[in-house]
């Protein structure tokens, strides 16, 4: 994605996408490769998202890229069916869960690396609600949206967290200099409809 923010009709389509996406995949009919000649020049460009699921504001699924490696309509439309189908944490999303689905997307700055010489820095180095957040110890590695500050507002929990989502002790960033990057993101969703 470059700076500069995408247009309502750019995010309008993404979410479009998303959604057919979705209910595609759920309805059990093969996800086809994108038309990318359907979409806005702008999005057929190199990009890098998440696709979060709720329903009733309770995660339902989010899966997403950290390198962009396809268009960002494509990464939009698979991550889509990804986090409908394929999120380990939870069964996949069913046909008669599709009504109450809510759809966000967070397209990505690219990752960089934060320099800190103690865990103390570490948490004073961290911008709550603004920074995503990637944490690296050899191959294994997590992250989380700058969104998830909502539900973790103190840095500690958060990165205490973000070590047991790696499958690491929650205090390992305390005891060892772990990799660790910040990003930024352009976030939008679905407007909720009036019932």
């Amino acid at each position: 994605m470059s700076a500069q923010l995408l247009t309502q009709e750019e995010r309008d389509c993404l979410l479009q996408l998303a959604r057919q996406s979705i209910t595609r995949s759920v309805t059990g009919r093969r996800l086809p490769p994108l038309d990318l000649e359907c979409v806005p020049p702008r999005l057929r460009q190199p990009g890098v998202t998440f696709v979060t699921l709720t329903v009733d504001g309770e995660l339902r699924g989010c899966v997403g890229a950290l390198e962009a490696y396809q268009s960002i309509a494509e990464d939009v439309w698979e991550h889509a069916e990804a986090a409908a189908r394929h999120d380990f944490r939870f069964p996949p999303v069913a046909e008669c869960e599709l009504p109450g689905i809510h759809i966000e997307i967070s397209s990505l700055t690219q990752p960089e690396p934060v320099d800190y010489a103690s865990a103390q820095d570490l948490l004073v180095t961290l911008r709550p609600g603004i920074d995503g957040v990637l944490i690296r110890d050899g191959f294994r590695r997590a992250t989380f949206l700058p969104q998830v500050w909502e539900k973790l507002p103190d840095p500690a929990e958060f990165l205490s967290h973000l070590c047991a989502k790696m499958g690491a002790a929650t205090s390992l960033w305390r005891r060892k200099h772990l990799e660790v990057f910040t990003y930024q993101v352009e976030s939008f969703e679905e407007k909720y409809l009036a019932n």
